[in-house]
Formats: structure tokens, C-alpha cells, sequence
């Protein structure tokens, strides 16, 4: 069995990984076994994350704040809100904005799972994990 909390086992450690835009607590990592990795994830407030996750499906449900996701092959856009998810199950490009003044806390599942320090490269994208 694994049980971790937020606060006490992964803010402030490897698996807290911060970015200007994001600040990723990952609670479930590839090291796990589950197959999947866990993240409770904050989009800073006004931030545009253009995204594609080549090499990974990923379920996103908003617990806090405000903001859209927009998809690149048509325009449309989707407001999201707490008690939103969404699901990228075709590795779709898109455009994750949280609203000024406002973070937003998400929690993500990825598959395959990360391994802990990833961030987004010139794509949008995670590295394929090895």
C-alpha cells in the first residue's frame, strides 16, 4: 500500500516540480507500480499553457478556480470550472488558460506515468519515458 500526503511527503521534495507557469506536486510517480502517476497540479493565474502530449494520455479534473481549454485542430473552447474534467484521448494539442487573478488546482492522471522532474518541452510534451 502507498500513502503519501500533499503537505507532508511531496511539497518542497524532487516531486514538487515549479515553474514560472505551473507548479506540478506529483503524488504518484512511474517508481509507484500503479502504471499511471497521480499530480496535484496548479496553472497560475493568467498563465496560457500551449500543450500536446504526444507520448501521453492525460484526465484532468479542476478542483479550483477558473479559466478554458482550447483545442488547436478547430478552435473550440470549453470553459472549465471546479468540478470540470477533461480527457486528452487523442494526444490533442491545446491551449489551457487560467483566468487573471485566479489559479486554477488541478488534479491530473498521466499514462504512461512520469518520472518526476518532467516539464514541457518546445512542443508542449513530455519526454517519452524510457
Amino acid at each position: 500500500m502507498i500513502v503519501k500526503n500533499l503537505y507532508d511527503d511531496v511539497i518542497g521534495t524532487d516531486a514538487d516540480v515549479d515553474t514560472p507557469q505551473w507548479n506540478s506536486r506529483r503524488l504518484l510517480l512511474a517508481k509507484d507500480g500503479m502504471g499511471f502517476s497521480l499530480h496535484d497540479t496548479l496553472i497560475k493565474a493568467g498563465e496560457d499553457l500551449h500543450l500536446w502530449y504526444k507520448h501521453h494520455l492525460e484526465a484532468v479534473y479542476c478542483i479550483e478556480g477558473e479559466g478554458e481549454i482550447v483545442e488547436k485542430k478547430d478552435g473550440s473552447v470549453h470553459p472549465i470550472r471546479e468540478g470540470t474534467v477533461y480527457a486528452l484521448n487523442e494526444h490533442d494539442q491545446h491551449i489551457l488558460r487560467a483566468n487573471k487573478g485566479v489559479a486554477m488546482r488541478m488534479v491530473c492522471v498521466f499514462n504512461p506515468p512520469v518520472t518526476g522532474r518532467e516539464v514541457h518541452d518546445k512542443d508542449g510534451a513530455y519526454a517519452l519515458p524510457e
